[in-house]
């Protein structure tokens, strides 16, 4: 990795050390670490990824020196593929110029709808016929028919973090799942800076002021068997697991950001060709407003059950449940019930 340091007189400009595509002054989400190497936690717009920093005045005056910049990722070796300390992972195989057209497999409705839970989560299985290869942790694109809120058709790639392991549900390694919020805004019911329903002509709040429905997560809750799925990818190497089957894990989630998580588990304690491979602990921390809206619940307890000593699984619920330690507004966050098991957790990662 490389120091930040002085460049020419007035050439204050930052590059990728990968790909040294410049960045000016002010990036966002710099990471320092304590010998003083910056990294953007906002990532390269060129290559992409979370790369160290160098001084592009610097590189100028001697790009022997600073010209061979470290990337996490590790750099890409062939088309579609990238490789993440030492290990080939499948990698934009389908741009969004080029996506892949897949199918809708199914989808289920796995939240339950009530007076206060007046969303739906839809689980989708979409078959990809072993054209899109993925690894636990990583993400898709779904591009939507549009328009979106720009007006543009069809609609911007949407990414998804991928709930499926690598064979996938079915352990066929032709399908990929995502478990998908469909967003529906309301004025007075939260934030809603604009429309894109007229008013009055809502089914479930023709009353209201404004209603914005998400473009992508609608179209993938109302996919039907059948339906196409364009996608694009895949993409993501900062959510890939420790390849040490010793390792000790814990997980931490609110609502669908259970997805890569449920990815992770499902290689470690299901699939036939892993299950038994991983010999450490996982615990699994999931946040959500009401029960109503608790995810894969029956799952965590199949894998509680069969592997009593090495998963486990603990739920904060919001508006269900106290705590004395949020000082905001007593309720339980995802946090506090882990500070709730703050000495077990400490034993299990030390």
């Amino acid at each position: 990795m490389h120091q930040l340091t002085e460049g020419r007189p007035g050439d204050r400009s930052f590059g990728c050390s990968r790909c040294h595509w410049p960045r000016q002054r002010g990036i966002r989400g710099l990471q320092a670490s304590p010998g003083g190497k910056l990294t953007s936690l906002e990532g390269c717009r060129s290559c992409s990824r979370s790369v160290d920093i160098v001084d592009l005045g610097r590189f100028k005056q001697d790009p022997g020196r600073w010209g061979s910049g470290y990337c996490r990722s590790g750099g890409v070796k062939k088309k579609g593929v990238r490789v993440v300390e030492g290990k080939e992972i499948p990698w934009n195989l389908f741009s969004p110029k080029a996506p892949y057209q897949g199918s809708c497999l199914s989808k289920d409705t796995i939240t339950s709808k009530t007076p206060l839970v007046n969303w739906e989560t839809c689980h989708v299985i979409m078959d990809h016929g072993g054209k899109v290869p993925y690894i636990e942790g990583q993400s898709i694109g779904v591009i939507a028919p549009g328009p979106d809120k720009k007006g543009e058709t069809p609609a911007k790639i949407r990414l998804y973090s991928i709930a499926s392991s690598a064979p996938g549900d079915d352990e066929s390694s032709k399908t990929v799942s995502l478990v998908v919020k469909r967003v529906v805004e309301v004025a007075g019911r939260g934030w809603c800076e604009y429309s894109n329903v007229e008013k009055g002509k809502d089914p479930e709040f023709p009353d209201a002021e404004k209603v914005y429905r998400g473009v992508c997560s609608s179209h993938i809750c109302d996919l039907e068997a059948g339906d196409d799925v364009l996608i694009t990818g895949p993409t993501g190497a900062e959510m890939l697991l420790p390849e040490d089957p010793e390792a000790n894990m814990i997980f931490m989630a609110t609502g669908t950001g259970i997805a890569p998580f449920r990815s992770h588990l499902r290689n470690l304690f299901h699939d036939k060709v892993s299950k038994g491979k991983f010999n450490g602990c996982a615990w699994l921390f999931l946040g959500v407003p009401f029960s109503e809206s608790l995810l894969y619940d029956e799952e965590w307890k199949e894998m509680q059950a069969e592997f009593p000593g090495q998963f486990r699984f603990d739920y904060a619920v919001s508006s269900e449940e106290k705590s004395e330690k949020n000082k905001i507004n007593g309720e339980m966050w995802v946090q506090h019930k882990m500070m709730e098991y703050g000495e077990d957790l400490w034993e299990l990662v030390k």
